[in-house]
C-alpha cells in the first residue's frame, strides 16, 4: 500500500496532517492509531489509495457511490468533487473536532441487536421519557441499528434492553455519542472549516448519508455538517441505489463492513470487497467478466 502510494501517504500526508501517517499505521502504537482524530485520516487516506489503484486496474466508473460516515468524504473524493488534498485536511479537522466533543461529555454507541424501526423509536421515546437522551445514530440494515447517548444512557439500555424487545445492547468501541446532538460543538466547528471548501459536480452520484438521496452540488457542504449530528441513512441509501438499477456493490477500503451491510439490505446483489491492494486483480477479473 504505502510503496504503491508512497507520496500520497508519505510526504503530501505528512504536510497536511503535521504528523507521519505512514509511521503511525505502520508503527502505531494502536491507542493512538484508533484514537478518532488519528483513525479518520488515515482511513480516509488509505481508502483513497486503495480507490485509485482499483480505479486504474478496472478502468471503468461506478454509476453511483456511497460511504458509511467517514466514508462519504471518500466517497465524494473518488468522484473528484473533494481533492485529495482537500478531503485529508477536512477528515483531520472533523475527527478533532469529534473527539473534542466526546472529551466534553462522556458518551457512546450501542448496538440494538434483532432490533427493527420500531423497536428502536421504542427504546428511544421510552429514554426520552425517563429523562434520557439517547437517539438514533446509524440505521445500517435490516435489524442493524446503532443509538448514541451517555454514558448513562447506555447503562440504562443495557439493564432494559429486554424489556424495550431488543435481543441485546451492544456498546462499540468508539470515542463518543457520533452522529447525535452530542456532536453539535463539532458541527459548528466543521461548518466553518468547510466554508474554505471548493466542491465540484461530482463525477457520478454520490449518496448523502443524512438524506439517502444524491448530493446536490452546491449542498455537499452543509450536507457534511448535518452528517455530523444527523443519523446515518445507510439502509435506504443502499435500496436507493438498488432502485437506480445497480445490482453490483463494491466495498472499498480497511475491513468490510459496508460489504456485510450491502448483503443484508439488498440480498440479491452481488457484493466484493477491495480491503487491500490483493483483493483488487481477482475482484477486477470478476467484474470484467461481467461488464
Amino acid at each position: 500500500m504505502f510503496e504503491a502510494h508512497r507520496e500520497l501517504l508519505g510526504s503530501t500526508a505528512n504536510q497536511i496532517l503535521g504528523w507521519s501517517l505512514e509511521e503511525m499505521c505502520l508503527e502505531g502504537p494502536a491507542e493512538e492509531l484508533t484514537r478518532t482524530e488519528h483513525a479518520q485520516p488515515a482511513l480516509f487516506a488509505v481508502a483513497y489509495a486503495t480507490w485509485i489503484s482499483f480505479r486504474q486496474r478496472v478502468g471503468i466508473s461506478p454509476s453511483v457511490a456511497a460511504g458509511h460516515s467517514l466514508g462519504e468524504y471518500t466517497a465524494l473524493a473518488a468522484a473528484g468533487s473533494l481533492t485529495f488534498e482537500d478531503g485529508l485536511r477536512l477528515v483531520a479537522e472533523r475527527g478533532r473536532f469529534m473527539a473534542e466533543a466526546a472529551d466534553a461529555a462522556p458518551s457512546g454507541m450501542a448496538a440494538l441487536l434483532g432490533a427493527d424501526r420500531a423497536t428502536a423509536d421504542l427504546v428511544v421515546q421510552t429514554s426520552e421519557s425517563q429523562g434520557g437522551t439517547l437517539q438514533i445514530a446509524n440505521l445500517n440494515a435490516p435489524g442493524q441499528i446503532v443509538v448514541a447517548g451517555s454514558d448513562a444512557d447506555l447503562d440504562w439500555l443495557e439493564s432494559n434492553a429486554r424489556d424495550l424487545g431488543v435481543r441485546r445492547a451492544v456498546r462499540l468501541k468508539v470515542a463518543g455519542a457520533f452522529h447525535s446532538s452530542y456532536m453539535s460543538s463539532a458541527a459548528d466547528k466543521l461548518a466553518k472549516v468547510i466554508e474554505g471548501v471548493q466542491f465540484s459536480t461530482p463525477e457520478f452520484d454520490v449518496v448523502a448519508n443524512a438524506s439517502a438521496s444524491p448530493h446536490e452540488p452546491e449542498q455537499i457542504g452543509n450536507a457534511l455538517v448535518e452528517q455530523v449530528v444527523s443519523p446515518v441513512q445507510f439502509e435506504s441509501s443502499l435500496e436507493a441505489i438498488e432502485t437506480s438499477g445497480v445490482d453490483v456493490f463494491v466495498h472499498i477500503g480497511p475491513g468490510d463492513v459496508t460489504a456485510g451491510l450491502a448483503k443484508r439490505t439488498v440480498p440479491d446483489a452481488q457484493v466484493f470487497t477491495v480491503s487491500k491492494m490483493d483483493d483488487i486483480d481477482p475482484v477486477a477479473e470478476s467484474l470484467g467478466t461481467m461488464v
